[in-house]
This record gives C-alpha cells, structure tokens and sequence, in this order.
C-alpha cells in the first residue's frame, strides 16, 4: 500500500505513463478508493491511473495537526506523484473535492466527470437531505455506529424510500464495510473539523471560473439535493453537460459498473485523451 510521504494519503497508481495525461479517481464520503474496483483493471491496461483514499477513509488514517483541506491534499498528492495535468473523477464529496481543486489549481484539471455531485457542491438543504442528517447524527450521538452505517446506506444505496433488496447484497455490504471504516478512523475527530479550510467564496459561487469539459452524471433515484446541484453546476458552467440514469441511485458507479465504464471511456476518448475499449 504505497502511502503518498508528502501528504500521509494512501494511493493506488498503475497504467503506462505518457503524454495523453492522468485518470484520477476520487471516491465518495460513503465509501474509499475500493469503490473504483470494477473499473480499476480496465484503465490501467491503458491509461496511468491514480486512486486516493480521502483523509479520514480507507488507509488514509492520518489525523491533521495543521491547517488542511481534501482539495488541498488531493492537489499536493498530485504534484508529489508528478501529475503536471488530470481527468478527475469524482463521485458525491469526492465530486466537491475535484471541483475545488479545479478552482483552486485549474492548470492541473483538464476535465471533470462529476458522478452524483455532493460534498461540497449541495448548497440547498432539501427536506431529503435533512431527513438524512437528522437520522444519521441521532444514530452517532447515541454512538450506534451501525444504525448509522444503515442510514447511510438507506438514503444513498437504496434511494430515499428504496427498497434495501434494490441492488445486489454485494454492493451494499461492500459499501457498509467502507462506511464503517470511515466512522471508526474519525471516531475522536472533532476536533479536526476546527483545522478544516474552506473555499472561499464556495464552490457554488464560482462555476463559471471552470473552463474545463464537464460531465455531470446523476441518477434518478437519487436524494434530490444532488439532483439539484447537478442542475446549478451545468448552468454554471459553461462548457458542461449532464446525463442522467433511469433506476439507479447515488453511486452509479457501483451500480452500473459496465455502463459506468463505458461512459468512462467515452469521456476520456473525446476529450483526446486515448482511452478506448477498441484502441
């Protein structure tokens, strides 16, 4: 398990390197760098691909003592790596993440695929959203980390009032397990929160600053607070469109591995970058 030394963020990195630049795969707040598993023996066939475990996910373990952002380890696990310039991917926090990070170093961003964007990109607390909210933080305070882990998985795998037999008990035990670990890394991280740097002014106030080809991929089955932010962040920014899946909720990825990849693949051969099923 390489750990980046610069950063203390735990990366996986394979796939020849050269000119066409980085496919770098940033993961959700209910999961960790495992969740591109389906994905990950494909791309690195081809493409030099990097995937990270966010602070507080995964192997990435070490708790901030300074001043930190998740954009800005994202970015500084970059330039350690030597990525001069990166297709990020993102999936919910990890779509905020790359947003931030293309706003905030956009010479290192050549296009963002932006999967069930959330994080730091859901500006409007929808009743859904707080419903969410309300049930994870009652199942934390009463420290039942399981009923938290289950609401979790309620509202992003299922899909508000989804049945929990809707994907494959596969999926939703691979997604509990990630989510548990991130519950129990940040179990005594309270205090970090008052570390944590935000973008200022927030991403939402600043899309039209992006200049780079965006894709906004979302499910129709998913909480309707991301179902909104996709909508600001196409109409924001300028060269950006979305696509949207019948049937599928907050991690399409997961869900659809096959079509997720395609999609994938798609993106990155039109944005020049050589990925292709038939190349």
């Amino acid at each position: 398990m390489p750990i980046c030394h610069a950063t203390g963020i735990a990366y996986d990195r394979a796939g020849p390197t050269d000119d066409a630049g980085t496919v770098v795969l940033i993961h959700a707040g209910i999961a960790d760098r495992r969740m591109w598993d389906p994905q990950w023996s494909h791309l690195t066939v081809r493409h030099d691909t990097v995937r990270l475990d966010l602070r507080g996910f995964g192997e990435s373990t070490a708790r901030p003592t300074e001043a930190w952002a998740p954009y800005r380890d994202l970015l500084e696990t970059l330039r350690a790596l030597e990525v001069e310039r990166a297709d990020l991917v993102g999936c919910s926090y990890g779509a905020g993440v790359a947003v931030e990070a293309a706003l905030a170093e956009p010479g290192r961003v050549a296009s963002l695929l932006l999967c069930a964007p959330g994080g730091s990109l859901l500006a409007e607390e929808t009743g859904q959203l707080a419903a969410f909210v309300a049930a994870e933080d009652a199942a934390l305070e009463r420290g039942d980390v399981e009923a938290a882990v289950e609401a979790n998985l309620a509202w992003w795998v299922d899909g508000p009032d989804g049945p929990a037999d809707r994907v494959a008990p596969r999926m939703r035990a691979a997604v509990a397990t990630m989510q548990r670990r991130a519950f129990e890394i940040t179990a005594d991280w309270d205090d970090v929160d008052e570390l944590e740097i935000e973008l200022e002014p927030g991403p939402d106030q600043r899309y039209g600053e992006i200049a780079v080809p965006t894709l906004v991929l979302c499910g129709d089955l998913d909480v309707d607070a991301v179902t909104a932010a996709a909508a600001c962040l196409t109409d924001g920014i300028q060269d950006a469109r979305s696509i949207t899946w019948p049937g599928t909720a907050h991690l399409p990825s997961m869900e659809r591995p096959d079509s997720f990849l395609t999609l994938l693949e798609e993106w990155l051969e039109e944005r020049g970058t050589g990925l292709s099923s038939t190349s």
